[in-house]
């Protein structure tokens, strides 16, 4: 019987880094449209225009809102990405912080930040 694997090899680890890297500059970039779009305002104007209030300012403000949200939530999803690579370099990546077994490869391609097994997850309910 072959003992389990503890680690992932180098060659695994660099296609989870290359995953990595690439979500982490498609969300740079999806980040730096979104602030385009906060500056710029749903109206088009600098958002220091002058002139009566309309029901316009009331959907600007919430357009503007939900994009402040979306844009937090971007970068705190950068920062779980950066992590991971942090993880991948001090060889601590696809490790289950909670049971201490390697996390699936399915799971890690299609969450590549996440520290829980799908079994630890799932516990945690």
């Amino acid at each position: 019987m072959a003992a389990e694997q503890q680690r992932y090899s180098r060659e695994e680890l660099k296609e989870f880094e290359e995953l990595l890297l690439d979500k982490l500059a498609r969300s740079k970039n999806e980040l730096a449209h979104l602030k385009v779009s906060i500056k710029k305002g749903a109206s088009g104007y600098d958002n220091n225009h002058t002139g009566a209030k309309t029901l316009e300012d009331g959907a600007d403000a919430l357009e503007k809102e939900q994009l402040n949200q979306l844009a937090a939530r971007t970068q705190k999803y950068m920062s779980q990405l950066e992590n991971a690579l942090i993880r991948i370099k001090n060889g601590t990546y696809g490790i289950c912080i909670d049971t201490g077994n390697l996390i699936s490869k399915e799971r890690l391609r299609a969450v590549p930040h996440t520290q829980h097994s799908i079994e630890a997850k799932l516990n945690r309910k």
